[in-house]
């Protein structure tokens, strides 16, 4: 049995004789105070108080591998708060009577709740605990998948689009940067040498929580890691409300692009993958929609710059992704990522059935979410593929193919840290122990 991570008892506003049974799942049903006394009966005669007996506390801990679902630890709702920082360009709004009061109002509207973004982090920490432990080179893709998969549905109580899986596990190894996850039947075996980005997404409500974090089994890629997570760092330092776009770029680049990674005798330079991203996420939308902005991981030029600013009340994932190679990604490989077009048209017509039954159930199971193959076996699909190939090349249905970067030998890496930006203050809300 491992303990499960406790909330920062200072940072919830509970009432504080209640917090150490609530956020513990402790429960005391005993009225009195456990306490022998006397009390005058009739005619001044006493009588003994029997002590009241008192039900013995339990605490809930998460077991290993994961199996508890979240809501029967955290009884009251309340699911531990991320990292908590002050805006680099206004350090005010933590006292702002006006912020505060923007603040009060969020948390109690129940389509911007906080406690469904902090439940799916809840979620993630735990399943990524279990996994960092578990993976080792010899398991295959397909093992590995299921292990995070299985711990998220179970941890979040997956229940339809009301909490469940955010978007398929990508495992990315090597030169493939992302978009990779195995189809059903692939063999792929992890290996001592490989390099694998783990990226995968919970939600609770719509909200989404994105992270990802890099493997390696031996040292040599360590920089390269140590040159990513860095890079990402910044990016969560520099995001704020009014900050532009185009100006996290630049500052992200310089950071990534002072490492170097030295493989035998030979030193290369790492650099940014500059058509990779991170971006905003808006309910059930993982890239915010078709609306949805980028933010970009190298320095923007001319008409590409993108002078839109972050702002208040808007959830960015703040990822990098580092290369040895090009540094520069090309779609590559059997696809395994979808998702409904972002740009669906209202009126459309499909001639074969199969493709209709299909969109159906692509509605009812993800809605705008994304899927991949297995998620159809999940959900008890069978030879789809020319179906689902039909909703490819009829605009219905995006295909997202492995993004690789071509030059031979490269390694990629990725960090990714999804942040909420609060009226008072920037929350990481991936925030962990790990990264």
């Amino acid at each position: 049995m491992a303990p499960v991570r406790l909330p920062d008892l200072e940072k919830l506003e509970l009432d504080p004789k209640k917090k150490d049974a609530e956020m513990s799942g402790e429960e005391d049903d005993d009225d009195g105070d456990g306490q022998e006394g006397e009390v005058v009966v009739g005619e001044g005669k006493k009588k003994k108080k029997k002590k009241k007996s008192k039900k013995k506390k339990t605490t809930v801990v998460q077991t290993e591998p994961p199996t508890i679902g979240l809501s029967k630890i955290f009884k009251n709702g309340v699911y531990p708060i991320g990292e908590e920082m002050d805006y680099k360009n206004d350090s005010t709004r933590r006292t702002s009577p006006e912020s505060l009061e923007r603040e009060r109002l969020a948390q109690e509207d129940p389509s911007t709740s906080y406690q469904n973004i902090r439940r799916a982090a809840e979620v993630h920490r735990q399943v990524r605990a279990y996994a960092q432990k578990t993976i080792k080179p010899g398991m295959t893709m397909t093992e590995i998948a299921e292990l995070i998969e299985n711990g998220t549905r179970t941890l979040v109580e997956e229940n339809g689009l009301e909490s469940g899986i955010g978007f398929p596990t990508g495992l990315s190894v090597n030169e493939v940067a992302a978009h990779y996850t195995p189809n059903a039947g692939d063999t792929k075996v992890l290996q001592q040498s490989d390099v694998m980005k783990v990226d995968f997404g919970v939600h609770v409500n719509g909200r989404i929580l994105d992270s990802a974090f890099t493997m390696n089994f031996e040292p040599t890629w360590d920089k390269l890691l140590e040159a990513v997570k860095d890079a990402t760092n910044t990016g969560v330092k520099e995001a704020g409300i009014d900050v532009r776009l185009c100006d996290m770029g630049e500052v992200i680049q310089e950071v990534m692009e002072s490492y170097e990674v030295e493989i035998g005798g030979k030193t290369l330079p790492i650099k940014s993958i500059t058509n990779l991203n991170g971006h905003s996420i808006t309910p059930y939308s993982i890239h915010g929609g078709p609306y949805g902005k980028s933010v970009p991981i190298v320095k923007q030029f001319g008409n590409e710059k993108d002078e839109r600013k972050m702002e208040e009340g808007e959830y960015f994932a703040i990822e990098t992704f580092g290369s040895t190679g090009r540094g520069r990604v090309i779609e590559e490989g059997t696809c395994s990522h979808y998702a409904l077009s972002p740009r669906m048209p209202d009126r459309y017509t499909l001639h074969h059935q199969s493709a209709k039954n299909l969109l159906k159930s692509i509605q009812k199971n993800f809605g705008t979410l994304p899927f991949c193959r297995r998620y159809l076996d999940h959900v008890g699909e069978k030879n789809y593929l020319l179906a689902l190939n039909t909703l490819v090349r009829e605009g219905l249905v995006a295909d997202y193919p492995p993004l690789v970067d071509p030059v031979p030998g490269a390694m990629t890496a990725q960090y990714e840290h999804t942040i909420l930006l609060r009226p008072t203050c920037k929350e990481v809300v991936s925030r962990g122990d790990d990264y």
